[in-house]
């Protein structure tokens, strides 16, 4: 009989993983859970919600580096050495999220073979989603760079049924995302709903009509 492949993190596997006392905290909407240059000793998964993680230059400009749902970690450079946080993150939503110390994590990696092996799955493939997005900022317009994060928050290319995009989700943020001004995310969303690729409906339902935008020439 064929092995079921592994689905992703179960949050209760996880508390089991890293030792009892392992609690979920509530973040309310807007809340800061980590601020740039703070001390990195800490994890984070994400239980329930959605986190934004941003990055300010010395300059004073700022970018959306991520917004990641349930199932993703973040905060994970603390394993590698890293003393200070290079990102804010934030939760755009009520959120619930498991802090996992750092030598927590280190020896659930050292002593739990299989949380290793999902652990550093889950590390590969969100490196590749990042060489993904560095392609898509090189070469691609943005136009369908807008098109493909709007159909990476809804949830389309992975398991499971693809789900509205996080309600609230400001122009302002996505235009921080796709590298490019507000006026020109109102645009193309306008474009995008008059094609019948998105709906407003009390939040954002994208279709997998979208993927025209994508993968036209």
């Amino acid at each position: 009989m064929k092995r079921k492949a592994k689905s992703a993190l179960d949050p209760r596997a996880l508390l089991a993983t890293v030792g009892a006392g392992r609690t979920t905290r509530d973040w309310r909407k807007n809340q800061t859970i980590f601020s740039q240059g703070d001390r990195a000793d800490v994890v984070f998964f994400v239980d329930r919600g959605k986190v934004k993680l941003t990055v300010l230059s010395r300059q004073g400009k700022q970018a959306v580096i991520g917004i990641l749902g349930p199932g993703s970690f973040f905060g994970e450079g603390c394993l590698a050495g890293q003393p200070l946080r290079m990102a804010t993150a934030i939760a755009i939503t009520d959120s619930a999220i498991i802090p996992l110390p750092k030598q927590t994590m280190i020896r659930a990696l050292h002593e739990d073979t299989e949380f290793a092996e999902r652990f550093t799955t889950y590390l590969l493939s969100r490196n590749i989603r990042i060489e993904e997005d560095l392609v898509d900022q090189l070469f691609n317009s943005s136009e369908k760079r807008l098109a493909r994060i709007l159909l990476l928050l809804a949830n389309f290319g992975k398991e499971g049924r693809p789900e509205p995009v996080v309600p609230k989700v400001s122009q302002e943020t996505l235009a921080e995302m796709v590298g490019t001004t507000r006026s020109r995310v109102s645009f193309f969303m306008n474009k995008f709903r008059k094609l019948g690729f998105i709906e407003y409906d009390g939040g954002l339902e994208v279709h997998s009509s979208l993927l025209h935008v994508v993968l036209h020439d």
